[in-house]
């Protein structure tokens, strides 16, 4: 009792544990019921880990566990349920590698709790042959056609013709995936459900898959196409940016508005009812699950165009209307006549085996392309084979001429589209290149671009200073204008007071009162004679001061200031016109000698 338990609430755990991580995927902010449903039970396919059991294998598991002799209500209690999904897990071990090996045990609880949960509500801890293998067929991995054979195998009589109880008992077994995940009310069980599907008296294999496999598939089982195309479109990429997100790649599903140009959305946006600008959610959008480059688009269009691609193909083979008896395996046991043994090899009898030996003798050793192989080489044989009763063989040989002929002509076209492609590029380049403005050096040496700037900011920098130098010089000659003026004044005085004039101090050498050490103090810095280029642009006092007789110290002081300002005039001239690296040295002296200038005349 302590044992029974404790695997009750280790089941009860396990139950809540995946209902949990699925709700923590937030599948519920989808607006759309139909990818709401779909991503849900993908999620639990994968959390299960059913999505790398193949529809195959799930058929081999229900013969080697003697399913197949057993009536569609017969009921199995959880234990013998428990042993089935064992032995599935464990077998898919096998065929996978090492390094990809699944937690059987965890796998099957997760399994085990869910279908207990989706078909036992009333705790009864049974379930019917035909729930559990209508469930695991449907969630099981492998090609949606294969699945539906397999389905209708086990709804149809010995004739080939579907059983409508039958299809309505599945319906009911079906539904109740959606409702598991919380999606009753889009698509649970209705009494409509039935003729909704087909409203035909007659159903067939082939009626049957154009059916399910339409587009649109009838609304009860729409999310189930749709579940398998999301296994298909998980690792696709879209190199396009999203219209909303602007998300520069896209994985998954890609969406374009049919009515708003160049208007993309990735799944996620799509699916949320994200829109901007001018789109509306009201705008009717086109499902890509793959991307076609121009040059593809091009081809494909140019191979419809001349018949090369099948228009209007159907979305499965074509299987016989009659069904093939059942044939004797090492696992199978003569079944009864009755509907609900109808065999499972009848799915299988179909895909062109020959009849000595069994295609699902051996399926787990079958590998996904042999099957390929045989079903689409028998399909050409008796498409061969009819061809050659209807055709002649010169009929034959035309076709094939023409065939042969379509072909050169796509290659050439996709040759001359090629060259084109390419023309256009050089010519897009070349558009570029002319369109720089640019020096073609300056783009490509950016260095010397930079150079090129950092003088024209030099040249500006020294423009300003000359004209700021000019400035002072001018100022210190207004002053210049002024001094001599006061020494004008001082001297007319001190004749005055002497009672001579200033024509007759020189004549006077006794009397004088400027000795010669004060001619000697700046005599040797400064010649005793008036240079004329410095006399240029000065005042009259400025000159009759300089043309006196007697130097004075203060004369050659302002004669210091003179030449000083006029060899800081032509050093920045030559500077100016040069525009070398000595520049901010010759600045420097010139700046230094103009203020030594300065600095004298304020000392006097």
């Amino acid at each position: 009792m302590i044992e029974e338990g404790s695997k009750r609430g280790k089941a009860a755990v396990e139950k809540r544990q995946l209902f949990m991580e699925m709700r923590a995927q937030n599948f519920d902010v989808i607006r759309l019921s139909t990818y709401r449903t779909a991503c849900k039970l993908r999620f639990v396919q994968k959390r299960c880990n059913l999505h790398l059991v193949d529809v195959w294998n799930m058929i081999e598991a229900f013969r080697d566990n003697g399913l197949n002799t057993l009536e569609h209500h017969a009921e199995i209690n959880v234990s013998r349920l428990e042993t089935i999904l064992s032995s599935i897990y464990y077998q898919l071990n096998k065929r996978l590698p090492t390094t990809h090996q699944i937690n059987v045990e965890q796998s099957i609880g997760l399994l085990l709790n869910f279908m207990v949960a989706t078909y036992d509500s009333e705790s009864h801890g049974k379930l019917t042959v035909f729930s559990m293998k209508a469930m695991l067929a449907t969630m099981c991995g492998g090609k949606i056609v294969d699945k539906l054979r397999y389905i209708f195998s086990q709804m149809s009589d010995s004739s080939g013709v579907m059983l409508f109880a039958k299809f309505d008992q599945f319906l009911r077994e079906v539904l109740k995936l959606p409702t598991a995940v919380f999606e009753g009310p889009s698509f649970g069980y209705t009494e409509h459900s039935l003729r909704t599907c087909f409203p035909q008296q007659k159903i067939t294999l082939n009626t049957f898959l154009d059916v399910l496999m339409a587009d649109p598939p009838p609304q009860c089982l729409v999310w189930l196409p749709l579940m398998h195309r999301l296994a298909n479109v998980e690792n696709v990429f879209h190199p396009v940016e999203c219209s909303y997100c602007r998300s520069e790649s896209m994985m998954g599903f890609r969406y374009r508005c049919q009515q708003c140009h160049g208007y993309q959305l990735c799944q996620s946006c799509f699916w949320r009812g994200h829109a901007n600008g001018p789109h509306s959610n009201q705008h009717q959008m086109k499902e890509h699950s793959s991307w076609k480059s121009p040059a593809k688009k091009l081809s494909h269009a140019i191979s419809k165009s001349l018949g090369c691609v099948p228009i209007g193909e159907s979305p499965h083979p074509v299987f016989p209307e009659q069904a093939e008896r059942a044939q004797e395996t090492p696992h199978n046991v003569q079944p009864k006549a009755a509907a609900d043994h109808t065999s499972d090899t009848m799915l299988m009898s179909s895909e062109g085996a020959a009849p000595t030996k069994s295609v699902l003798e051996s399926p787990s050793r079958l590998d996904e392309e042999h099957r390929l192989i045989a079903r689409y080489a028998a399909r050409l044989a008796a498409e061969t084979g009819n061809s050659t009763q209807q055709c002649p063989p010169s009929d034959l040989t035309f076709t094939f001429d023409a065939n042969k002929q379509q072909r050169q002509l796509i290659a050439e076209l996709e040759n001359k589209n090629r060259e084109i492609l390419q023309e256009i590029q050089r010519l897009r380049l070349e558009h570029e290149q002319a369109s720089q403005p640019t020096p073609e050096k300056a783009q490509q040496n950016p260095t010397l671009l930079t150079e090129l700037r950092l003088l024209r900011h030099r040249k500006d920098e020294l423009e300003r200073r000359m004209s700021a130098l000019q400035e002072s010089r001018r100022e210190l000659m207004v002053q210049l204008e002024g001094l001599m003026r006061l020494l004008k004044d001082e001297e007319q005085k001190q004749v005055s007071q002497s009672g001579g004039s200033p024509h007759s101090s020189p004549s006077h050498g006794a009397g004088c009162s400027m000795p010669m050490p004060i001619r000697s103090t700046s005599a040797g810095s400064t010649p005793t004679h008036t240079p004329q280029d410095c006399m240029a642009g000065l005042g009259g006092d400025v000159l009759e001061a300089f043309a006196q007789g007697v130097p004075r110290n203060l004369r050659n002081d302002l004669l210091v200031a003179a030449d000083s300002i006029t060899n800081t005039m032509s050093s920045l001239v030559k500077e100016l016109h040069s525009v070398d690296d000595g520049a901010e040295e010759e600045e420097t002296n010139m700046r230094n000698g103009g203020e030594r200038g300065v600095m004298q005349v304020q000392k006097q």
